[in-house]
């Protein structure tokens, strides 16, 4: 009698066990959990705000240049991608997204969350892929309304001195797309540092070191370290956003635009496989 009623028992636990979580809904857990914090939304506004204000403050510091040109000159000009997309504005959003996405993993476990996390869930490749794809997700929206703002505010102030230009100008889609990439890039990257690192202060630093800081000090007058430069993904960006041309009087060497696109495809990809590696092998 008992042990039937302790089959009985164990089969009705078994029928009220709840079924795995699926892919699906760990994405969904993952936005709850970006959504929730209240830093997000503001991170993002202020961020969206300070690079479309740079794109506006270029604009009108380029105002005083185009009063002194001729109408021949202006028309010569063509697209101002500098003034569009100025390197500072989106330097700072690298760092910001490297940061973000980096804390996106990093935080559970100086939380402490991550456990209870591998409770619920113990594949915890699947997790941090779910967070990836949150991320870029997230990042993709917000680098989408950054490089089309910075698009519009610029042209519109460049339209007073009749030197904007329209979408369908040549390179402008692509340094929209270019630009509006860079973020979900960026961001996917510091994820993948904030698994292998899982340290706050080191993960910030070894992003802002290797988006921003490390590309400088390879110069492109040698074809070794001009080849690891264009390797980096702030190079990649400049190539295809602000058109870097190849000239033909100078001995730097140039990256081309199919490279520039795969550095943008390898350097995420490559991030956040190593990082589903490593999070498989390792312990909570």
């Amino acid at each position: 009698m008992t042990t039937h009623a302790s089959a009985l028992a164990t089969t009705s636990a078994a029928s009220l066990a709840e079924p795995p979580a699926s892919f699906r809904d760990l994405i969904a857990s993952e936005w709850i959990k970006m959504r929730s914090l209240r830093s997000t939304p503001w991170t993002l506004a202020l961020t969206a705000l300070f690079v479309i204000g740079s794109a506006a403050v270029s604009a009108l510091a380029e105002i005083n240049n185009l009063r002194t040109m001729s109408p021949a000159a202006k028309a010569d000009q063509g697209f101002l991608v500098f003034v569009a997309f100025p390197a500072a504005g989106f330097m700072a959003l690298m760092l910001v997204a490297g940061s973000v996405g980096a804390l996106t993993v990093v935080s559970e476990y100086s939380s402490g969350l991550i456990r209870t996390t591998t409770v619920a869930v113990p594949a915890r490749g699947a997790v941090l892929l779910a967070k990836a794809v949150v991320t870029a997700g997230l990042w993709t929206a917000v680098g989408t309304v950054i490089s089309t703002g910075c698009f519009l505010a610029s042209q519109t102030i460049l339209n007073g001195q009749q030197a904007g230009v329209s979408p369908t100008h040549p390179g402008v889609l692509r340094a929209l797309m270019a630009s509006a990439l860079l973020a979900p890039v960026c961001a996917l990257i510091g994820l993948g540092l904030g698994a292998l690192i899982r340290h706050s202060a080191t993960t910030m630093v070894t992003s802002a070191f290797t988006l921003v800081m490390l590309p400088p000090i390879f110069s492109q007058s040698a074809r070794w370290s001009a080849a690891i430069s264009h390797a980096m993904p702030v190079t990649a960006w400049k190539r295809l956003a602000q058109n870097w041309a190849p000239d033909p009087h100078s001995l730097a060497y140039s990256a081309t635009i199919p490279s520039s696109w795969a550095v943008y495809a390898l350097w995420p990809l490559i991030a956040v496989v190593l990082a589903v590696v490593v999070a498989r092998q390792r312990d909570v």
